[in-house]
């Protein structure tokens, strides 16, 4: 248990901060599953609007420092390539 006041301060503002951080990830990972509902339905016109939305929720969870910048990246891709696939 902290003790001195600046950890007792500390430990509030790392309460605070897991706190934004957690509604920031569970939004991003909305927007993610939306897209990835509309590729297990195959809609392709719902899946691209859907994934259009969520690549700047993935990119602002990055810029918050919620995920690592290569992660955001690398699951629009992966989103990206599955959504070109129901076309084809």
């Amino acid at each position: 248990m902290a003790n001195t006041v600046s950890a007792k301060k500390a430990t509030r503002k790392i309460a605070r901060r897991t706190e934004v951080n957690k509604a920031r990830r569970s939004r991003m990972r909305g927007f993610i599953r939306k897209v990835e509902e509309a590729i297990a339905s195959g809609d392709k016109d719902a899946a691209a609007e859907a994934f259009k939305q969520a690549q700047p929720e993935l990119m602002r969870a990055a810029t918050k420092g919620v995920i690592h910048r290569n992660t955001a990246s690398r699951k629009v891709s992966r989103l990206a390539k599955r959504v070109k696939a129901i076309s084809a």
